[in-house]
């Protein structure tokens, strides 16, 4: 493997990294905003055909018909899930905090 190869695989990664992002972020302000929508089904349906489609025009383009770059790619798209997961997480915990019994609706 050269070092362009490298240097190819490692930009296909990165860009992984960023449709991860965009589609795992673009989840997590979706439910965020559809909890609070009279039409949560519509937030949902809408997002889910945004996120795919610009996540899977990505792979294709980044992948350019090579399998190596596909899979560099779709590496980078996974950690950006891990990623994610793990900012959503710290961030909704404070904001959360622990729920007690009777603190719902009637």
């Amino acid at each position: 493997m050269t070092m362009r190869d490298s240097l190819t695989l490692a930009l296909a990664c990165v860009a992984g990294v960023g449709l991860g992002v965009l589609f795992f972020g673009g989840l997590w302000w979706t439910v965020r905003k559809a909890v609070s929508s009279p039409q949560p089904a519509l937030w949902f349906l809408g997002s889910l055909l945004v996120r795919t489609g610009v996540a899977l025009t990505g792979l294709y383009f980044v992948s350019g018909g090579d399998g190596k770059r596909l899979a560099a790619c779709l590496v980078g798209f996974i950690a950006a899930r891990l990623a994610v997961t793990r900012v959503v997480r710290s961030s909704d915990r404070p904001a959360l905090g622990p729920l007690r019994e009777g603190n719902h609706a009637p």
